[in-house]
C-alpha cells in the first residue's frame, strides 16, 4: 500500500531488466475448432470440405484472391470465389450462399491458419450451424493434403495458361474449369470416374 505510484510501462520495463517472468497472453479459444484428434475415415459427401486460398495477377498486375473449397470425399470442387482482397467475412458470405443456395453444409471444415479462416466471423457462423473448424498444424501443409493437390491443378491448369482481363473475367473461367474439374476430369482415386460421377 505505501511506495510510489508505477505505471504499467515502468513496471514492465523493469520485469526485463530484472529478467523475470511476464504474464503471457492466454490464446485465444475457437469456440467451433476441433482440438488434436485422429480425423475419421470419410464415407460420405459433405462430411468434410478443405478450404484454402489461391492467389494470381490479373494482366494489368493487379492481384487477386480465390477462395477454393473442396469435398474430402468426392474430390469435388463445391465453390471458387474470387476476389480483390479476401476477409472472414468474404469466407462467411461464400459458405452462407452455399448452405442457402445450394442447400450444402459440411459436418467439418479444414484450413490452415490463415487470419481468414480463424477470424471471429467464421468462428461465430461455424459454431452457429453446428460445423467444426479443423485447423491444420502449423508448417505442415500434408495436413491438408486434398486441398493443396487441388491447388496445384487448378494452377497448372487454369490460372498459368489465362490472362484475366477483370475480376469477373476471371471469376468466369474460374467457373468454366471448376465445372469442367467436376464433370469431365477423372480421377484415379475415385475408380476412374469424375467427382459428379462418383455423388451418384
Amino acid at each position: 500500500r505505501e511506495g510510489w505510484p508505477v505505471n504499467h510501462k515502468k513496471t514492465h520495463r523493469i520485469y526485463c531488466l530484472e529478467g523475470l517472468n511476464l504474464r503471457k497472453k492466454r490464446p485465444r479459444r475457437h469456440v467451433s475448432a476441433a482440438h488434436r484428434q485422429q480425423r475419421p475415415v470419410l464415407s460420405g459427401v459433405d462430411q468434410c470440405w478443405s478450404m484454402d486460398f489461391v492467389s494470381d495477377n490479373l494482366f494489368n498486375g493487379r492481384r487477386f484472391r480465390a477462395l477454393t473449397v473442396v469435398d474430402n470425399f468426392s474430390r469435388e470442387c463445391v465453390a471458387i470465389h474470387a476476389g480483390k482482397s479476401l476477409k472472414g467475412e468474404d469466407v462467411v458470405g461464400v459458405m452462407e450462399s452455399l448452405r442457402v443456395l445450394g442447400k450444402r453444409l459440411p459436418v467439418r471444415i479444414q484450413t490452415d491458419n490463415g487470419s481468414e479462416f480463424i477470424s471471429k466471423s467464421l468462428d461465430k457462423w461455424a459454431y452457429e450451424h453446428g460445423v467444426t473448424m479443423d485447423f491444420s498444424r502449423p508448417g505442415k501443409p500434408t495436413d491438408n493434403s486434398f486441398i493443396e493437390s487441388f491447388n496445384g491443378s487448378l494452377r497448372d491448369e487454369c490460372l498459368n495458361i489465362h490472362w484475366f482481363l477483370s475480376l469477373e473475367d476471371a471469376q468466369d473461367k474460374l467457373d468454366n474449369w471448376r465445372r469442367e474439374y467436376n464433370h469431365e476430369r477423372t480421377h484415379s482415386s475415385l475408380n476412374d470416374m469424375t467427382p459428379a460421377e462418383f455423388i451418384r
